[in-house]
């Protein structure tokens, strides 16, 4: 893996004191996460997905949308988190001052032992009350859990605000939504302040996400990706490298800290 890898790279990361892990759909993909407008199977197979993402579809059919969200919730409790996973929390243990930001909406990178990923889009396991964002929200309870949900979907009435009442929605952005103001702040300052940020699985084009390893590389920080495939951050790449998250973290660490 020399020539993939090479001693710089790894000397890079050895030596920085404040590293961003920027990731994407694709580190998700590898744990068998679909990515998001892909295998819609049985009851959403005829739906586009962007369609059921919107606060317009949740007021119109709120139970099919979180009926929706149940299901792609379920499914994410099925994976586990990949060795790309596990070589982020590893670049953690090793660099105290380390972030973890992440578009994904799953809870991949907290099961594998980050303790504080910022969720640029929110998250699938954090719903909120329709009315007040301040008022708590839980999941009502499954006897059987999620492995209960059937794998074609189904059309689900979603729970009530204990506080006010109102329709609990997923914890998600949605189209036509701002991203939190409080995760992306913490990024873009996270970002300005590293030495090294890695972009891993990500394809560089969903805005405002996309512009964290811009801010980093704009800063003085040294941008290396990690894709299999071209993408637009190839250009503020300092360091482009061609693979998977699963199989290039475990290297890179390894290389590091040998």
């Amino acid at each position: 893996m020399e020539e993939v890898l090479p001693h710089r790279v790894a000397q890079l990361l050895r030596d920085a004191r404040r590293v961003v892990i920027f990731t994407g759909a694709g580190i998700s993909a590898e744990s068998g996460v679909p990515t998001f407008r892909d295998d819609l199977t049985g009851l959403w197979a005829r739906f586009d997905a962007q369609q059921l993402a919107t606060a317009e579809a949740f007021h119109a059919d709120p139970d099919l949308v979180w009926g929706w969200y149940e299901w792609r919730r379920a499914r994410v409790r099925r994976a586990e988190p990949n060795s790309g996973h596990l070589a982020i929390t590893t670049i953690e243990s090793r660099i105290p001052d380390s972030t973890v930001i992440t578009q994904n909406v799953d809870d991949l990178h907290e099961r594998a032992g980050t303790p504080a990923t910022i969720h640029l889009h929110g998250s699938l396991f954090a719903p909120r009350c329709t009315a007040a964002a301040a008022h708590p929200a839980t999941f009502p309870d499954q006897p059987d859990g999620e492995a209960a949900e059937p794998h074609e979907g189904r059309r689900i009435s979603p729970p009530r605000c204990a506080s006010c009442r109102e329709l609990v929605r997923p914890g998600v952005v949605w189209f036509g939504e701002a991203l939190p103001e409080a995760a992306l702040t913490a990024a873009a300052e996270a970002a300005t302040a590293c030495d090294v940020l890695l972009t891993v699985g990500t394809s560089g084009v969903v805005y405002p996400a996309a512009e964290i390893p811009r801010i980093a590389a704009s800063s003085g920080a040294t941008v290396i990706q990690v894709n299999p495939q071209p993408t637009p951050l190839d250009r503020i790449a300092a360091i482009n490298l061609r693979g998977s998250a699963a199989q290039v973290l475990p290297t890179l660490v390894a290389a590091a800290w040998r």
